[in-house]
């Protein structure tokens, strides 16, 4: 069921004592977490603790750079830090399960989400997967500063033809075991607890209702027995792909084929326990199913602890290590791509003589998106703009800003602005790049 702020629901709570529900996402703060956790461990019938998740990518309430930045500083250990950071931060708000990392090989930079992976090399991908997992879960899972790590999407979606964000594709099985599958199975040896199923058709057959990567490949070769998620409503757009006229034959379908647990689709709900009675699933693969979802939580230790501390809430975020570890990943994560010479020397360091600066673009003092996509809790006010850090660092006398464009379009005067700023400087410095919420991430 869709789960959190703008959903509309108001019925969590009936579902909960009843027994309906098993998980939610998109709860940010101690205080939800725990009311509803009070309900599942103490009303329902089999006081079986919720597991609250999120889509934690690149941090919780201290944001790191996107993933993709994250992977240009070819820094395992540090990424670790990073994932270890978010960690702290969101199982102090209760969250014990993120939905990360995306280790979807991406070789089209057209695919909005290739954003939030390592990109193309599978070995990068394979160490970046460790060290995520490694992050997330800690020593232990059960210690109350680990959450339980999901990598994602199962497989092949950061193939999709032409870089269309959900469309199909077409791997064979050499590519596959080469390429896209090395960074899941670098997750799984690593101990992730959860995995997510994509949206998308590998070779014709929906990734969420393919027995031969989720049972053959993930639980039969690999001996992965933890949960596997879907992703948001891919039980429910198994219709549309094709392979079902109704919820029921989806559910069954997605099922049978090895997904444990339907996000928000609710075909699980509204129809596995009618499959079970007509005898179209086994009831024991219900129980095994059962199984793997029980065990994730026991390891989490959330039957002994199921209850978040909102006292250490509010002190966990924003460390001033935390902080500056954010730093020191985002100067680790810059990439020269050239270094042209002025003169008899090359442009970079900028010399000592150079005593104005323009500064153009519409990312040059824009809070919002120095976060990124999926900015977790992020805040923009958190943010510190190019425009502020070089007006404290330069003086503002010495430093003529103008936007210059918008992300998409802008303007005769804007162009103009931007010209003059930069004929008036000793050294002109654009700040270009992406809309976060509509040109990079999920759909983009």
């Amino acid at each position: 069921q869709p789960t959190g702020p703008g959903t509309g629901r108001t019925d969590y709570e009936d579902m909960i004592r009843k027994g309906e529900v098993g998980a939610l996402f998109n709860i940010t703060t101690a205080h939800q977490v725990n009311a509803f956790q009070h309900i599942a461990v103490e009303q329902s019938r089999l006081h079986i603790p919720l597991l609250f998740g999120l889509d934690v990518i690149h941090g919780f309430r201290t944001e790191f750079p996107i993933p993709l930045g994250l992977a240009t500083t070819w820094d395992p250990d540090l990424v670790e830090q990073t994932a270890r950071v978010a960690a702290r931060e969101a199982s102090s708000s209760g969250i014990r399960w993120a939905f990360s990392p995306m280790v979807d090989i991406a070789r089209d930079a057209r695919w909005g989400r290739m954003a939030e992976g390592a990109g193309e090399d599978p070995y990068l991908g394979e160490l970046m997967a460790r060290a995520y997992v490694r992050g997330y879960q800690g020593t232990h899972l059960d210690a109350p500063d680990s959450i339980a790590a999901c990598p994602k999407h199962f497989v092949g979606y950061g193939a999709a033809e032409g870089g269309r964000d959900y469309n199909s594709t077409e791997i064979s099985e050499h590519t596959l075991r080469q390429y896209y599958l090395p960074p899941f199975h670098a997750a799984i040896e690593e101990g992730a607890a959860t995995l997510m199923s994509a949206f998308s058709a590998l070779d014709g057959v929906p990734s969420s209702a393919k027995p031969f990567t989720l049972t053959e490949i993930l639980r039969k070769e690999w001996g992965f027995q933890g949960i596997v998620d879907s992703d948001y409503t891919a039980l429910g757009e198994l219709i549309p792909h094709g392979i079902a006229n109704d919820g029921a034959t989806a559910a069954r379908k997605a099922f049978l084929a090895g997904v444990d647990m339907d996000m928000v689709s609710s075909l699980y709900h509204d129809h596995l326990a009618k499959l079970v009675r007509s005898g179209e699933v086994p009831e024991a693969a219900v129980d095994e199913a059962v199984r793997r979802v029980l065990r994730v939580k026991i390891a989490l230790g959330l039957f002994e602890n199921p209850y978040t501390d909102e006292t250490k809430e509010a002190g966990a975020m924003l460390h001033t290590d935390s902080v500056a570890l954010a730093r020191t990943a985002a100067e680790e994560s810059f990439v020269l791509l050239k270094n042209s010479s002025v003169g008899a020397s090359p442009l970079l360091p900028l010399p000592g003589t150079a005593k104005t600066f323009a500064l153009i673009g519409p990312l040059a003092n824009d809070r919002g998106n120095m976060l990124g996509s999926w900015a977790g809790q992020g805040r923009a006010q958190d943010v510190i703009t190019l425009r502020a850090a070089l007006n404290e660092r330069i003086g503002s006398k010495n430093l003529r800003y103008a936007k210059g464009a918008e992300f998409l379009g802008g303007t005769d005067d804007q162009l103009e602005e931007a010209v003059k700023a930069a004929e008036q400087s000793d050294v002109a410095i654009l700040a270009l790049g992406e809309n976060a919420s509509e040109m990079t991430g999920e759909a983009a």
